[in-house]
């Protein structure tokens, strides 16, 4: 079953997030996975949403998800990730 992640994430260093941005990619596609969305303009119409960078992917099933949030080619960029941006971070099973 397919699964998402769904981040919000508000940058701290825009320069410095700018090395994850450019980086990240080919990691996600590696363990299978694609974007979704990738920042764009939000606009809240229900709620109290912080309309901070949105980014949602897909992964195929919830091990390929694990494998590559917990793989050696994500653990650096994951540390590059909390050090210049704040984030939350939610995984959905899907169909």
């Amino acid at each position: 079953m397919a699964t998402y992640l769904i981040a919000s994430i508000k940058v701290k260093n825009a320069e410095a997030f700018e090395e994850y941005k450019r980086q990240v990619p080919h990691t996600i596609a590696k363990y299978g996975g694609r974007y979704l969305v990738r920042g764009g303009e939000g606009e809240v119409v229900e709620g109290n949403w912080q309309t901070n960078r949105l980014v949602v992917l897909e992964f195929p099933d919830k091990n390929l998800f694990n494998n590559w949030y917990n793989s050696e080619d994500y653990k650096n960029l994951k540390i590059l990730r909390k050090t210049h941006a704040a984030t939350d971070l939610v995984i959905v099973e899907g169909i």
